[in-house]
């Protein structure tokens, strides 16, 4: 039998897999991104309940996959492009009061 887990619900996309066992790196990916949300984001916030909780994991889910360069992907984003014109003013955006920034040059 599965186990169950209400992220697990049909309707939202998400389904549990078990990583095999004495198997250190299988997991490496999902470590990683732990590690990254808990120090970037995580410990420097007090979450005012559930609510709070939760938008603050989705605006850092959003700055990681659309505003944060990686370092295994040659400092690329993983999706969005990056603007390659280099005249344009340099504009900012912050989420979560200014603790996530992005810069990019306007078009």
């Amino acid at each position: 039998m599965e186990p169950r887990c209400p992220a697990s619900a049909p309707g939202r996309g998400i389904r549990v897999v078990l990583i095999p066992e004495n198997a250190p790196n299988a997991n490496a990916y999902a470590e990683r991104f732990v590690r990254s949300i808990k120090e970037e984001c995580l410990d420097r916030i007090i979450p005012i309940g559930e609510r709070h909780f939760r938008h603050a994991i989705a605006e850092f889910v959003e700055h990681y996959h659309r505003e944060r360069n990686h370092q295994g992907l040659d400092n690329r984003l993983i999706a969005g492009t990056p603007v390659t014109d280099r005249t344009g003013r340099v504009r900012g955006r912050r989420r979560l009061g200014g603790l996530l920034n992005f810069y990019q040059r306007a078009a």
